[in-house]
């Protein structure tokens, strides 16, 4: 009886330890799931998450987050940051800045600019003593008819219209000369003495044909008949003209009756006077028929050719008045011809002036600055070239001043008239600086120069 009580407490025992032992098996087995879920959720650097959200808030470096998106504000140097569109708000410095517009208004040096606009219509206000010190000067733009010059290079002419090329008409050599270069010359002046067989045998046939015809004249044609006599005049008309043609003088043709010297020889004369330019020949020289021996010009008057550019539109009426200066000397020179068409040599169109040589100083081959006296033809605006400045973008401007503040205003530029530019862009009875506008480009630099905090 006692074995069979001994027998079941140790049967029931056995069955409560293994019940108890099945419950902490599958309590284990269950444990061990969730550790083996809770591992494949490990973050792929070695550490354990004790809980899916729990250890997800490990920073990893062995502190615990309390939320994801906490840890997401962690700037990377284990300190915690209160907003990402916050930390976009630091400027890589360590600063913080208010707002992403906000650090775009910065003008590049760390200074926050109001806006673009507004700084480059900046002003400055000038007291009394400035305005005396710098010499500044306003003046009220008007309309007004402009006189103005345009200069081109010119060059001293002989005037073609009363020079003359002295040549012989027939192949001949020279004899001798009786002129120099640079010489003044009158009319009928004896310039060359040549010798040529076709004029030898023209003299001698003048000297027949006057004595036929002399001896008609004497008979009479009633005499003579009248066949006789007209062929006597016809051949002194003939040789006389041929004589002329030659380039004798009446005088020298006269005197072939009387005078003894041998024929063939001649003397050529001034046609006009004026000074010798040129004399390129040597005594014993042959030289052909229409060869140049002298160049005479009449310096009274002379050309000047101007030069300016094909594109350049200039309209210059005739008897048009210009300025020329050669040297020290200053000339009044008058319009005369237009060229029509470009030099293809130089690529210019010339036009050329007449001017009066009095006292002789001027010459052919100087050069010489001509300047053209012009107006406008209608009322203009414009400013003196030195109340002109570069504004920041590299367009002009000038100072206007209004109520007492200065500001640059770009304007457009035209014309050069003299010393002054024509401008566009401004109403008139504008205000402008037109001495001075240095000093206030200066100023209003400087006045932007203080407004950074530099």
């Amino acid at each position: 009886m006692n074995k069979q009580i001994k027998l079941i407490t140790l049967a029931a025992l056995f069955c409560g330890i293994t019940t108890i032992t099945t419950a902490t098996f599958a309590n284990v087995q269950s444990s061990e799931k969730a550790e083996k879920h809770v591992e494949e959720k490990d973050d792929g650097h070695g550490h354990e998450a004790k809980n899916e959200h729990k250890e997800e808030k490990n920073d990893g470096h062995g502190h615990e987050g309390k939320n994801e998106h906490e840890e997401e504000k962690d700037d990377g140097h284990g300190h915690e940051g209160k907003n990402e569109h916050e930390e976009e708000k630091d400027d890589g410095h360590g600063h913080e800045g208010k707002n992403e517009h906000e650090e775009e208004k910065d003008d590049g040096h760390g200074h926050g600019g109001k806006n673009e606009h507004e700084e480059e219509g900046a002003g400055v206000k000038l007291s009394k003593e400035q305005l005396n010190l710098a010499e500044i000067n306003i003046t009220v733009l008007e309309p007004q008819a402009m006189t103005y010059s345009i200069y081109a290079q010119g060059e001293i002419k002989a005037n073609d219209y009363t020079s003359y090329l002295v040549s012989p008409r027939v192949d001949s050599v020279i004899l001798k000369r009786h002129v120099a270069l640079g010489d003044h010359v009158e009319i009928n002046q004896p310039l060359v003495t040549l010798f040529s067989e076709s004029m030898a045998e023209a003299q001698a046939g003048y000297r027949l044909a006057d004595s036929e015809w002399k001896r008609v004249q004497k008979l009479g044609r009633k005499a003579v008949g009248d066949k006789r006599f007209i062929e006597a005049q016809t051949d002194f008309e003939a040789d006389l003209g041929r004589l002329y043609a030659y380039g004798l003088s009446a005088d020298a043709i006269t005197s072939l009756a009387t005078n003894t010297k041998k024929l063939g020889q001649y003397t050529l004369n001034a046609e006009t006077s004026g000074a010798v330019l040129s004399d390129n020949f040597r005594q014993g020289q042959r030289i052909e028929s229409g060869g140049t021996l002298f160049d005479l010009a009449d310096e009274d008057t002379l050309w000047v050719e101007a030069r300016l550019a094909p594109s350049m539109e200039l309209d210059l009426p005739e008897n048009s008045k210009a300025q020329v200066n050669v040297g020290n000397n200053t000339y009044i020179a008058t319009v005369t011809q237009k060229a029509h068409t470009i030099d293809p040599v130089t690529r210019t169109r010339i036009i050329r002036l007449q001017v009066q040589n009095d006292g002789h100083k001027l010459h052919p081959g100087l050069f010489a600055d001509i300047y053209f006296a012009l107006e406008t033809d209608k009322k203009v605006l414009t400013v003196p070239e030195e109340a002109l400045m570069r504004g920041s973008d590299g367009d002009w401007m000038v100072f206007v001043e209004e109520n007492g503040e200065f500001k640059g205003v770009e304007i457009e530029l035209g014309r050069q008239l003299g010393k002054s530019r024509e401008i566009f862009g401004l109403p008139s009875g504008t205000k402008v600086v037109t001495t001075g506008a240095f000093y206030v480009a200066a100023e209003i630099a400087k006045g932007s120069f203080d407004a950074h905090n530099h």
